[in-house]
């Protein structure tokens, strides 16, 4: 009962909310409390104060009303360090599970003034133990900095950032403040494909998928360009969009297809299947073969390429998962 009202407090008083686009620290954001280093010093300026009072130290005051308003600045340079940042979410490539995701958050600092020794940490986390879940890093005054927080994946589907706790004691230790960040942004995470899974018997007479030589039918990718390359092959929206010069490639399928069937995956559960077609998909890919998907719930046409591979890999991870975690 006790712990049920905390926590109902706790989050009427901060407001936990999931955020989209950027979140600027506010006064209103950002809490502060004295550290134990703090309550410490705060104990022993009482005592010099009594002591002061009781013998009519006149350097005793000076000193103690010296310290006093040393921790006093203290707690406002603590809570500037915090103060009008901008903070957005990036996005986290897909992973494979027991990976680690890296989650990309941009702190924009448009003060004169450097951010040192903030930390960031899940919500949960003890501030003083160190974690794996957290990371210290400073933001210079006048640019925007990318700070990569880890979160490890331990399971095939979406993998959400969930809340943060950003916080500093700088520059004396002496103050906590913080603020807490829950940004709508996830992962992909793909299953552990296994590491060795020969690739099912293909259609074609010789057992071999279909696969893919250089020709003019399909857009098989981009890949760098070399000094000779024929201009209209260039990939000019690419180059637009801040890429570099890059080639667009494309093939002529030969063969017969290869169908990566749930079904023909003769583990006994349902990961270990999703295992073993995580690692066909990559060596169907890798070795330029034209290949589909069967699940229990649809089938994905025979192709090859990136986009095939990773629609594939989305297939298989979001595979028999709630609906609500699929989307």
């Amino acid at each position: 009962m006790l712990a049920a009202l905390r926590q109902r407090f706790r989050v009427w008083l901060f407001r936990p909310k999931i955020e989209h686009g950027t979140v600027i620290l506010t006064q209103r954001r950002i809490f502060i409390i004295p550290t134990k280093q703090g309550f410490t010093l705060a104990f022993v300026l009482v005592l010099m104060l009594l002591g002061d009072i009781n013998y009519n130290l006149s350097l005793g005051y000076v000193l103690t009303f010296v310290l006093t308003m040393m921790a006093v600045m203290s707690m406002l340079h603590a809570f500037r360090n915090l103060a009008h940042l901008e903070i957005r979410a990036g996005r986290a490539d897909a992973i494979f599970s027991g990976e680690t995701a890296q989650f990309l958050l941009h702190f924009n600092n448009r003060s004169n003034l450097s951010r040192y020794q903030l930390c960031l940490i899940k919500t949960g986390e003890s501030f003083w133990a160190t974690s794996p879940l957290s990371i210290s890093f400073d933001v210079p005054a006048r640019q925007d900095s990318g700070i990569a927080f880890p979160l490890p994946a331990v399971q095939r589907g979406w993998l959400a950032l969930g809340r943060l706790t950003l916080y500093t004691e700088f520059p004396l230790g002496l103050f906590h403040a913080w603020s807490y960040l829950h940004f709508d942004t996830r992962c992909l995470v793909y299953p552990q494909p296994l590491n060795e899974a020969p690739l099912p018997f293909g259609n074609s007479p010789d057992g071999t998928g279909k696969r893919s030589i250089t020709g003019d039918d399909d857009f098989a990718g981009l890949r760098k360009y070399v000094s000779g390359d024929a201009l209209p092959r260039i990939a000019w929206k690419a180059y637009a969009r801040g890429q570099g010069l890059q080639v667009k490639q494309f093939s002529t399928p030969a063969g017969e297809e290869l169908w990566l069937d749930f079904s023909a995956a003769p583990d006994r559960t349902e990961e270990e299947k999703l295992a073993r077609m995580a690692r066909w998909v990559l060596d169907a890919e890798s070795q330029g073969l034209r290949y589909g998907l069967r699940l229990p719930d649809g089938e994905l046409l025979p192709n090859n390429g990136i986009a095939q591979r990773d629609e594939c890999l989305r297939r298989i991870a979001l595979f028999n998962l709630p609906q609500q975690i699929r989307t």
